[in-house]
């Protein structure tokens, strides 16, 4: 998968928004707000955060050395870091972004649920 492909995926859910807060070279995406990815746009191979259950962040990052990895500048309990240009299946990498997803979505309070379901 490659990034454009990458930020379509991401734009096609329900309720994301794209943002530049930390600067020029990091794209992040929101559900209501709340952040579920995160893409450095200069870094080669193209790498990306996701959040990720702690117990299966432990797995993906034994099953796929190298490739997935603890998150890059965040809580590497909660986000891993994902290279998805390299030998990931897109299939992988886009099960990745919907649990991410579906992490935040599951957080929201109950006035964000209520707004995220009328959309």
């Amino acid at each position: 998968m490659n990034i454009e492909e990458f930020r379509n995926y991401c734009l096609a859910k329900k309720g994301v928004t794209e943002s530049l807060p930390f600067g020029p070279d990091t794209l992040v995406f929101k559900v209501m707000n709340k952040m579920f990815a995160v893409c450095g746009l200069e870094r080669t191979p193209t790498q990306v955060n996701l959040k990720c259950d702690p117990d299966r962040s432990e797995e993906l990052r034994v099953e796929y050395e190298g490739l997935i990895i603890a998150g890059w500048h965040m809580n590497k309990h909660h986000w891993n870091t994902v290279f998805i240009e390299d030998a990931l299946p897109p299939k992988l990498v886009t099960e990745l972004i919907d649990h991410s997803y579906d992490i935040i979505v599951a957080s929201l309070t109950k006035k964000l649920k209520a707004e995220y379901a009328a959309l």
